[in-house]
């Protein structure tokens, strides 16, 4: 973004000012908007970046529910067992069980340890919980939603 897109919009504002008057000049004001999303995007990333903190999990013992644990449970009412593993909000992929440290069933399992039952308010009503097994599993493994360098781009 900054050193393709940016350097390409602006060039574009360059040509669009040189058609004259800039108050009726709607490529003008097009490509002014366009810098200025991507200046946005880029401080907004660029701010990311900085208070980022990377964590292994792998380095941590999985004996209670933690960042990167992976943990399977079984919902004590239909006796159905699901995987969860807790992750950052950008890895999140909750329809293939990866879920955020900040949603509520991440908050609810964390400290907690096999054999613990725990209970989580849900916008569909409470459900309970068991933990049947801690341990780690590289997120990687589980990811179904791979991003390929086009996903980050500019459209």
């Amino acid at each position: 973004m900054l050193e393709v897109e940016k350097p390409k919009v602006a060039s574009q504002k360059l040509v669009a000012a040189a058609q004259g008057d800039r108050s009726e000049n709607a490529d003008y004001h097009a490509a002014k908007e366009k810098l200025r999303f991507i200046d946005k995007r880029l401080f907004y990333l660029n701010s990311m970046i900085q208070k980022s903190n990377i964590i292994d999990p792998s380095t941590s013992p999985h004996n209670k529910v933690r960042f990167g644990s992976s943990i399977m449970v079984i919902n004590v009412d239909t006796d159905e067992e699901e995987l969860y593993t807790i992750v950052g909000v950008l890895e999140s992929e909750p329809e293939n069980g990866l879920i955020t440290i900040h949603s509520p069933i991440a908050k609810a399992m964390l400290g907690k340890e096999v054999g613990d039952e725990f209970r989580v308010r849900l916008p569909y009503g409470v459900k309970e919980y068991e933990i049947l097994d801690i341990f780690y599993k590289n997120i990687f493994s589980l990811k179904k939603n791979i991003r390929q360098k086009k996903d980050f781009t500019f459209h």
